[in-house]
């Protein structure tokens, strides 16, 4: 059993809610080194690594994608992983709790098509989104429909009663969620992850909770920006094939 205490100053100051979330004991789990001088965080499909970088440590790591955070860790994961290691840039977005106009937010939640509606996720839907590969991220995280609802949050936008798009829970920490947004490939274009985030948002904000958003790509910094966030730096990540 990792020390959470021990392995803490490896990451303090990260702000990634995936490591705050597993530090609080919520989600994730930790591994450290025997002298807790290298440290990984596991959360979902990510793994964060710290301190001095150790082969064996990394050698645990299942990825698929790792997070160093100093540089001096990249040689080891391009000796350790070679060819399968893959660089990818992602885009920190800024964590500022009054920056949301809610006006702004309301509008683009009201602004969905002829024939579709906002849905908040609940245990009836839980298991519908689960076993689609496009929405899954929206609950996974769960051990089950009633922690999905009871922990996290969610919405849907439903078109012939059935999900098409969503904003989700991808993780949850003391305090707010880390968020997931998707929409099925044929109802794209169409406005829909604007207005499931939109919702999302407004109904965090309501529970006196934050939507952390980490982008991707820069289409989900583009959508980001425009429900109210703004970008922050962007950093380098491995994609382990």
């Amino acid at each position: 059993m990792v020390d959470l205490k021990r392995i803490e100053p490896l990451f303090d100051g990260w702000e990634e809610t995936m490591v705050w979330s597993c530090l609080q004991g919520v989600m994730g789990r930790a591994e450290a080194n025997g002298d807790y001088t290298s440290g990984m965080i596991v959360s979902r499909d990510f793994t964060f690594l710290a301190g001095v970088p150790d082969r064996g440590l990394l050698e645990k790591a299942k990825g698929p994608i790792l997070v160093p955070r100093t540089e001096d860790w990249n040689a080891l994961i391009e000796a350790v992983f070679g060819e399968k290691a893959v660089k990818e840039t992602r885009y920190a977005i800024r964590k500022e709790p009054g920056v949301f106009d809610r006006r702004r937010l309301e509008a683009f939640a009201a602004a969905l098509p002829d024939g579709y509606e906002l849905r908040l996720i609940d245990e009836k839907l839980v298991p519908v989104l689960l076993s689609e590969n496009w929405s899954r991220d929206f609950c996974a995280a769960f051990d089950s429909p009633a922690d999905c609802c009871t922990r996290g949050i969610g919405v849907a936008a439903m078109y012939e009663d059935v999900p098409v798009a969503g904003a989700g829970s991808y993780i949850v920490y003391q305090g707010g969620i880390e968020v997931e947004i998707d929409t099925r490939e044929d109802h794209r274009r169409k406005g829909l992850a604007a207005a499931c985030g939109a919702r999302l948002i407004l109904e965090c904000l309501d529970r006196g909770l934050y939507p952390s958003w980490d982008a991707i790509d820069l289409r989900s910094v583009s959508l980001a920006e425009k429900l109210g966030y703004h970008r922050g730096e962007p950093y380098m990540t491995y994609w382990i094939g």
